[in-house]
């Protein structure tokens, strides 16, 4: 096979195409693009419906008030502002968990995907 015979365009067009999602890719366009992400899932948790709370202190907020999530330097979180969210979601040895934001996650997962894609992508 000579050199004349050797197709490359659709190489450099990929090559191209590489390049442009290099330069969207940096760093802190990532950590916008999974901040979306992040605010999504946590307005959906917050929306989950509530049982009704026995609860009447002041100051008292629902557990699910209080997810919310964090960007650091290279990460974005999503927790509760409660310690014992993990102990609700998971259980503990001397109570069954009742999770909230594992079936929430699985559940609208692919439109958090296709949401951040479009940010990322145009």
């Amino acid at each position: 096979m000579s050199d004349a015979e050797i197709y490359t365009d659709g190489f450099d067009a990929f090559s191209d195409l590489l390049k442009e999602y290099e330069k969207q890719t940096d760093t802190k366009n990532i950590l916008k693009v999974l901040e979306t992400g992040a605010k999504e899932f946590v307005e959906d948790v917050r929306n989950l419906p509530r049982p009704r709370s026995r609860m009447t202190a002041p100051g008292y907020t629902h557990l699910l008030d209080e997810v919310t999530y964090q960007v650091s330097k290279d990460e974005v979180l999503t927790g509760w502002g409660k310690y014992y969210g993990p102990m609700v979601e998971n259980g503990t040895i001397k109570m069954d968990g009742v999770a909230h934001m594992a079936p929430t996650f699985r559940k609208n997962k692919e439109r958090y995907y296709k949401n951040m894609q479009k940010k990322i992508f145009g």
